[in-house]
């Protein structure tokens, strides 16, 4: 907090500030006798009637009364990050979505839209990536109509947490009424530690995705335009550990069987120096055997072989499991993103 020359606290920020990224103390319970302090970082998003609206890190957005303001002060737009590949977040945004690429897209501005018959909201929202060349509402209005031609309901994917990221985006869509949906991270992290740390032994990889492999997948009922999602990037594997619960270890075994669920899979796209992680899931009777481990390793060194060095997954806040791996691996955090539903419309 920002503390004067008299060594009071001070509040160092005014509605001029709305957009940047701010740090602010509060008295936690106004009235009481004994004063306690909350201190809340993230983008000030408005400061409007007397109130402030932060939104966090995690797309969470606070409001606070300037009557319980007692010290504020601007911050840097992210912080320095000590270790792992450096990436903007528009540079990252459009490496993760070239790696899971929609059947149609079309472009509104600096937005796109992009369909995929509802499989997955990454593949059916709209990327808002600059100016729509529309005013807001406008533009709005245009991603609804598109979406509804297509019978399905108008998501808007957006980003909290690092610079350049969509705080702002986010509480205008918050104040027309749009539904913040699911929330995830974007994970980033060196790519040869995660080589190194198996040996992958028995994983077979493969540019295309089997009946084996979509036994395992845990989105049952693939259809064709979902196939092509998952065979959509720059350079895609698969990757399959044969053998389910009660199988042989995945050294024991020499192919997966017809349709058979494997013990685990994987999936990675390459993209240049980057190569991202999908769909690793381990059959629920083989977990904590490294699976998962061996799986990453063995996509990890093929992405190496073709040139990448770094690193990106996406992982779900409430997924303990996949954090204490991934974190065990060397990722760490990048940014939040969330899929904003337009009001009155329902998933499908």
């Amino acid at each position: 907090m920002e503390i004067s020359a008299t060594g009071r606290l001070e509040v160092r920020i005014t509605p001029s500030d709305v957009g940047k990224r701010v740090s602010v103390r509060r008295l936690a319970d106004p009235g009481t006798t004994s004063e306690k302090f909350t201190d809340t970082v993230g983008v000030l998003t408005s400061w409007t009637d007397g109130v402030l609206m932060i939104t966090r890190r995690d797309g969470e957005s606070v409001r606070i009364p300037e009557a319980v303001v007692v010290a504020g002060k601007v911050v840097p737009a992210a912080p320095a990050r000590r270790r792992g590949p450096a990436a903007s977040y528009e540079e990252l945004a459009r490496i993760v979505s070239r790696g899971w690429r929609p059947v149609e897209s079309e472009r509104l501005g600096d937005w796109e839209l992009r369909a995929a018959s509802g499989f997955t909201r990454r593949a059916n929202s709209v990327l808002p990536l600059g100016d729509p060349g529309l005013p807001l509402d406008a533009a709005l209005d245009a991603v609804r109509r598109w979406y509804g031609e297509r019978g399905l309901p108008a998501y808007v994917q957006t980003a909290t947490g690092a610079e350049g990221t969509q705080e702002l985006l986010c509480a205008e869509l918050e104040r027309r009424g749009w539904v913040r949906e699911v929330t995830a991270e974007v994970w980033t992290g060196a790519l040869a530690p995660v080589a190194d740390r198996a040996e992958g032994a028995g994983v077979v990889l493969a540019r295309e995705a089997d009946e084996a492999w979509l036994a395992r997948y845990q989105r049952k009922g693939v259809s064709e335009v979902a196939l092509r999602v998952l065979g959509g990037g720059p350079s895609v594997w698969f990757a399959t550990v044969p053998g389910g619960e009660g199988a042989p270890c995945p050294g024991e075994a020499e192919s997966s069987g017809e349709g058979e669920a494997p013990a685990a899979i994987g999936r990675c796209v390459v993209d240049g120096r980057w190569a991202g992680f999908a769909a690793v899931e381990v059959d629920p009777g083989r977990r904590r055997q490294g699976l998962a481990t061996e799986v990453m390793a063995a996509l990890a060194r093929r992405a190496l072989e073709e040139g990448a060095s770094a690193a990106w997954l996406q992982v779900e806040t409430d997924n303990a499991g996949a954090r204490a791996l991934y974190t065990e691996l060397g990722f760490t955090p990048h940014h939040a993103y969330h899929h904003y539903r337009a009001p009155q419309e329902q998933p499908s």
